[in-house]
């Protein structure tokens, strides 16, 4: 069963979270489209920061965690002028996954960050949905640079990272407090 603060709102809040979202930019792929997040869209988010996938972005979170970290990613965007986004499939319209600009803590400068569901992975959607949010961060927001922390076990990303012509940041890494490898979006690919 649900907690309560995972039921989506209706009446005047659920037309006050609309207004809001609709500030929150909304980008398109070839295949996929990012928009706000919405409560609807937790449970996704929680099977994969609950589940073993988890593994690299901290996790695995329990349920508690996973709301507070969802939370953080929509709130993001009235606070830092940036955060996260949902995307969902242009065909079938089902939520594949999230994107993130984000500063958490630790953080030295603002993270392109990515999760996707098990069902998405190997099919070029992490990528296409990372592409639009760098992209609109140079053009929108004027970031020129942009880091993505991978987890060195997570081979699949490292591979996505070399595909969008990112570059490992040996100076940025020696910096931080863990294992993590640090990518570095610039110029173009920023």
């Amino acid at each position: 069963m649900a907690a309560h603060y995972e039921t989506p709102p209706v009446g005047a809040k659920a037309d006050f979270a609309a207004d809001f979202a609709a500030l929150v930019p909304s980008l398109s792929g070839e295949r996929v489209d990012l928009r706000a997040p919405q409560v609807g869209d937790f449970d996704v988010y929680a099977g994969i920061v609950c589940g073993a996938r988890g593994v690299y972005v901290g996790g695995p979170m329990d349920r508690d965690e996973a709301w507070l970290d969802f939370v953080q990613m929509a709130a993001g965007w009235m606070l830092q002028g940036h955060g996260g986004w949902t995307v969902t499939s242009k065909e079938t319209g089902a939520v594949l996954g999230f994107v993130l600009l984000g500063l958490e803590p630790g953080d030295h400068e603002v993270e392109l960050g990515f999760l996707f569901t098990e069902a998405a992975e190997g099919r070029g959607f992490a990528q296409e949905a990372a592409l639009a949010a760098r992209d609109w961060a140079g053009l929108a927001l004027g970031l020129t640079s942009l880091v993505s922390y991978i987890d060195p076990a997570n081979t699949r990303a490292i591979t996505m990272m070399g595909h969008m012509g990112a570059k490992r940041d040996p100076q940025a890494e020696a910096e931080l407090n863990d294992d993590a490898q640090v990518w570095r979006h610039e110029g173009d690919a920023a």
